[in-house]
């Protein structure tokens, strides 16, 4: 079993032991070493064989003997046990925002409830309202949480659905029979959320590739099989396959990346040129061309390529046209990030740690952000505590010269838009992170004013994940976008692209107008782990949808310059 596979049956073992109402501490132990493990950069198999699990931090006798039965037989009666004590719909109710194991716990041991339905019609009947911790105005929260775990039902996450995607077009570029095969749809496209994966391959033989296909052992389900296509699930995900011959493959590979409204604008294009646009090619006059690559065919409709992050039909054909496409960012292009995270509040790894993960990926600096006193559940540092990181930080740097840390934070804005500090502290620092973590239920205006005057202190650099959204989660609190964009324009405060997989905030609808005016993007992993520093590379392509170049993304500068900067 994999590093991240056994981490994944310690977190639930842990969640369910929450759940069961256990000693917190013993539930605490599971969900560290399970945070361990996700981080260990060696291959927990190897610890096993070689009796070397002893040396994780916070992995005792009684967990080393349950990982290695688990690793050993990949099963583990323990955990099985568990899982049977409790109804399976029971661990659907986490799956509610707000809801955590111990709230869960009490819906099951006092209510009985152990399904979204039966959870839906107590909060309906107000039932819940009697036990500790829960409200009428909570009720309705859990009911507008289960909405949206209804809207979210199919939908995925994008780096969810890429690695899935990108495993599957390796498995297929294998296959003999296939001469190309290639990602399309919206995860070509680089939305933030997808419905399924499509893949367009061609062959001479397409429905041999379809009998393979639906016969790989990845596929859970068959949900249809043709000559041409077949549609399976995978990982959870849907998984549309289609295939045509090689003299299509461009033709249909620009077709079902899409998006509809893209290819319904560039058909008017290729009917005033006496063309008529399909998945097959160009037809004039009954005379199909079917070009050899995409760049091919809009080379035929006189444009330049557009790459597929902006083919959304907001501009990107026009530009094409007049040769004004951007010179889309480049995820090499990153010189480093500024929002991370250690031991120091809720990381998982030491500063030296996360030094030595970002000079791994080649990067030149790596900022570090811990979380400030009032964010209490995160570990915030106190002013002291604060104080003596930057120390240390300079003591690192003296002594390394293939990374620098900066010294950095992210403060909480308060909700009246105070920061979580004093300026005499925060002048201390390289930089600020400033984000908002509590008091989400403010009105727009209020939200805006209060984040608006947190940028109008000069000792803020960025705004962190400007809207709070968790996607698939939480909906982004209301906030007015275009004003905090003209403020920072006006400010040169810079605007986070936050990498974390279920943010990516903010979102890339807003990047277009923000380069116009000025405003700096700033990508950051808020890593709070070194394995987290790869977000950088998918966030790139949220960057790219957003009509990003290197140019408006502040971490593609140099050490030497962002120092110049920061002053």
């Amino acid at each position: 079993m994999t590093n991240a596979e056994v981490a994944e049956v310690l977190q639930e073992i842990g969640t369910l032991l929450e759940i069961k109402g256990e000693n917190s501490f013993k539930c605490r132990a599971y969900f560290n070493a399970a945070r361990t493990l996700e981080t260990c950069p060696e291959d927990v198999a190897v610890l096993v064989r070689e009796e070397r699990l002893g040396e994780l931090r916070g992995i005792g006798e009684a967990l080393q003997e349950k990982i290695t039965r688990l690793v050993v037989s990949g099963s583990l009666p323990y955990y099985e046990e568990l899982k049977a004590s409790l109804p399976a719909g029971v661990l659907d109710l986490l799956k509610v925002p707000g809801l955590g194991p111990k709230k869960v716990g009490a819906l099951y041991q006092e209510l009985g409830i152990d399904s979204l339905e039966k959870l839906a019609k107590a909060c309906r009947n107000n039932t819940i309202s009697s036990l500790a911790g829960f409200s009428e105005k909570g009720a309705a929260r859990i009911l507008e949480g289960i909405a949206q775990l209804q809207t979210y039902a199919n939908q995925h996450r994008y780096v969810d659905a890429l690695a899935v995607a990108e495993d599957l077009v390796d498995t297929l570029r294998q296959h003999p029979l296939i001469a190309r095969v290639a990602l399309a749809g919206s995860l070509r496209r680089g939305k933030e959320i997808i419905k399924d994966i499509d893949i367009v391959a061609s062959s001479r033989k397409p429905e041999q590739v379809m009998e393979d296909f639906v016969q790989l052992p990845e596929v859970q389900k068959i949900v249809s099989q043709g000559p041409a296509k077949s549609s399976v699930i995978i990982g959870g995900i849907g998984c549309d396959l289609r295939v045509v011959s090689d003299r299509e493959f461009a033709g249909a590979l620009h077709h079902f990346t899409g998006s509809k409204e893209h290819n319904v604008a560039l058909r008017q294009r290729a009917i005033a040129q006496g063309y008529k646009l399909s998945e097959y090619g160009l037809d004039a006059d009954g005379k199909v061309t079917c070009p050899r690559s995409e760049e091919e065919l809009f080379k035929l409709l006189g444009l330049d390529y557009i790459p597929p992050e902006l083919r959304e039909n907001m501009g990107e054909i026009e530009a094409a046209a007049n040769h004004e496409l951007p010179r889309l960012v480049e995820w090499t292009q990153l010189k480093g990030c500024f929002h991370n995270h250690t031991v120091a509040s809720d990381g998982q790894n030491t500063l030296e740690e996360m030094a030595d993960a970002a000079a791994s990926i080649g990067l030149e600096y790596l900022g570090i952000a811990d979380h400030s006193k009032s964010s209490v559940q995160a570990n915030g540092l106190s002013a002291e505590r604060l104080l003596a990181q930057v120390e240390e930080i300079r003591k690192i740097n003296a002594n390394r010269d293939d990374i620098s840390l900066l010294a950095g934070l992210e403060c909480d804005i308060l909700k009246d838009g105070s920061l979580d500090f004093e300026d005499d502290i925060l002048s201390r620092l390289d930089y600020v992170v400033a984000s908002v973590h509590s008091s989400f239920s403010l009105d727009e205006k209020t939200m805006t004013r209060r984040i608006i005057k947190a940028m109008e202190n000069p000792h803020v650099t960025m705004i962190g994940h400007l809207t709070g959204r968790l996607l698939l989660r939480r909906e982004a609190y209301q906030v007015n976008v275009g004003k905090i964009i003209d403020v920072a324009a006006k400010t040169g405060t810079w605007i986070e692209l936050n990498a974390n997989p279920a943010r990516l905030d903010m979102d890339w609808r807003h990047w277009r107008a923000a380069k116009d005016k000025g405003v700096k993007c700033v990508i950051n992993p808020d890593a709070h782990a070194v394995n987290q520093l790869g977000y950088l590379k998918p966030a790139v392509q949220i960057a790219r949808k957003g009509w990003l170049e290197a140019k408006d993304v502040i971490n593609c500068l140099s050490l030497k310059d962002i120092l110049k900067i920061l002053g």
